[in-house]
């Protein structure tokens, strides 16, 4: 076997049980605090409709391709910083092939944390919203490639960034506001088509509005298309924009990665955990 192959095997094995036990760990009280605001802002839009569809029922599929798009960025990109202050990364760095194991442990990692906060948010949906019950098996096939596609095109550009920024606060802040800019113009909470002309180009060009699009074209009904930009769901132009970001992304990832690796060191690994400890007033 080779070390690579090995690298890769021991990097599954590791995504699964870090997992396993994030999955039971205090974190998630997190993720059902954030499920409870999305379904409180789910209940209090099922009074209006937006071409003739409820807007609860636009805005939740919209929800789910923004938790994807938040998970595979800033998950990918906070634990990348962390463990570049515990020393994770460091020992990776001491094995054969030892960051090719750490960043599939990620992408698995991250990719199966995304799921349990998308059915805390999915499985009362389909109470709260009765229309979700007449999706068919098309709809639901959709809704897991649109969630693949979109986790490739955003974890590596999130490794990417936790790669170039030097404590958790930095990595906060280059993850969390754009992320949270291109929500606001995305058409995530109401139709992209009510925002300015210039604002709708520039989120055309990230993948938050087209993972929004992808889960709306899976669950909402053919006549919802009718608020879509030029009437249409866009199916090619969602797989060719999010290929595009994910294709990109993992060809630069894994030099960005190894650039950071060999920087790495003992000496810079304690003088970070020093100005986080500062930063957190330990």
């Amino acid at each position: 076997m080779s070390p690579t192959v090995h690298a890769v095997r021991l990097g599954l094995d590791r995504g699964l049980r870090e997992f396993r036990q994030t999955l039971f760990s205090s974190d998630q009280w997190f993720t059902v605090f954030i499920a409870a605001v999305f379904l409180t802002v789910l209940a209090f839009q099922r009074g209006s409709t937006v071409a003739g569809t409820p807007l609860a029922m636009m805005t939740l599929p919209s929800m789910l391709g923004m938790l994807v798009a938040f998970g595979g960025v800033i998950g990918a990109a906070s634990q990348l910083s962390m463990h570049r202050i515990d020393g994770t990364l460091l020992r990776a760095k001491a094995v054969p092939q030892g960051m090719v194991g750490y960043l599939v442990s990620r992408v698995v990692q991250v990719s199966l944390d995304a799921i349990p906060s998308l059915l805390i948010i999915l499985i009362p949906g389909l109470f709260l919203l009765p229309e979700l019950a007449v999706v068919g098996i098309a709809g639901w096939l959709t809704l897991v490639w649109v969630l693949a596609l979109g986790l490739l095109a955003t974890l590596p550009w999130g490794a990417v960034i936790g790669s170039l920024t030097k404590t958790p606060q930095s990595t906060f802040g280059f993850t969390m506001l754009p992320i949270v800019g291109l929500t606001a113009i995305s058409g995530i909470f109401y139709p992209i088509s009510a925002v300015w002309g210039w604002l709708q180009v520039i989120a055309q060009l990230f993948p938050v509005y087209w993972l929004g699009l992808g889960m709306r074209s899976a669950l909402l009904p053919d006549a919802a298309v009718a608020a879509e930009i030029g009437a249409s769901w866009r199916t090619l132009e969602t797989i060719g924009v999010l290929a595009a970001w994910a294709v990109v992304g993992l060809l630069l990832a894994p030099p960005v990665l190894r650039r950071m690796a060999r920087r790495e060191s003992g000496s810079a690994m304690e003088a970070r955990r020093q100005r986080a400890m500062q930063d957190w007033g330990v």
